[in-house]
């Protein structure tokens, strides 16, 4: 579609006129116009109108009606205008018609391969040799230096709250305002310094210094508890993105291992994509 404003306004505006009337039995192929010999067609409407923003697709049907029919033949006018193409603009339409081609290709392939079946196995498989997993509940208190870490560690010792110590003074604001609290977390979240260190930890002992790339830590480990498995439906939509992958590599594979490839660019220096000369 044409990127101009214009015919939108006047789109807007052409409320009081109404489309043609269609007879039983159309089709896709059904010729709704033509220009210089060139046919428009009911589907190639129907294409466009699907592929408008939805401000637009709530406008009334004799409005968005004679908005695209007008819009079709205004392009194809256009089109025919330009007698000839220069490497650029064929290069950019081969490229955008390949890749469009291969998408319908991959939600082909998505659409056969993503089924409840495939997601229970995938399910399956990622749980079926899982260990019990522990879960944290921690604070922290995040400042400069070490010194400053040890000289807090001291007044924890002598009976200071942890959570009033970490707003006043840890430099982690976001922990920090709620006395240092970091809720419930699994392996894997926390940098590896304070991962260990948790790990290590006794629960309602304070440990450290630790030092990280941020700073250092004093930390607090409230509770642990065993992580409960993740059920299908919450894994539903990660678990559709594997198997999703899995089927799209799995078919590009089978299908470049029966197509004959050569590589005839290879070898060429890769800086030659900025030469945008090559198709002025």
């Amino acid at each position: 579609m044409m990127k101009r404003s214009g015919f939108w306004s006047v789109l807007a505006l052409a409320a009081v006129l109404s489309g043609p009337a269609l007879a039983e039995g159309e089709t896709a192929d059904t010729v709704v116009a033509t220009v210089n010999g060139a046919p428009i067609t009911l589907g190639q409407m129907v294409a466009m109108k699907e592929s408008l923003p939805p401000q637009y697709q709530s406008l009334p049907d004799d409005v968005l009606f004679k908005g695209i029919y007008d819009q079709l033949i205004q392009q194809e006018v256009l089109a025919q205008s330009v007698k000839e193409l220069g490497p650029r603009a064929i290069a950019t339409m081969e490229n955008d018609k390949r890749g469009f081609v291969s998408g319908l290709a991959i939600d082909a392939i998505v659409k056969e391969a993503v089924t409840d079946a495939a997601l229970q196995k995938a399910y399956d498989d990622r749980f079926k040799d899982a260990k019990p997993q522990t879960e944290y509940n921690a604070a922290h208190i995040l400042v400069a230096t070490e010194e400053e870490a040890n000289k807090l560690k001291e007044e924890l010792a002598g009976g200071a709250d942890f959570a009033e110590l970490a707003k006043a003074h840890s430099t982690d604001t976001g922990s920090g305002a709620n006395g240092g609290d970091l809720g419930w977390f699994g392996l894997g979240m926390m940098v590896k310094p304070f991962e260990e260190a948790v790990v290590g930890a006794k629960v309602g002992e304070v440990t450290g210094p630790v030092k990280t790339d941020f700073g250092y830590h004093l930390i607090l480990v409230k509770e642990t508890r065993v992580a409960e498995k993740p059920t299908l439906d919450q894994m539903r939509d990660e678990l559709a993105q594997e198997v999703e992958n899995a089927a799209i590599t799995a078919k590009i594979d089978e299908l470049t291992k029966g197509a004959t490839v050569t590589r005839e660019g290879e070898a060429l220096d890769p800086a030659i994509l900025k030469n945008s000369a090559l198709i002025d």
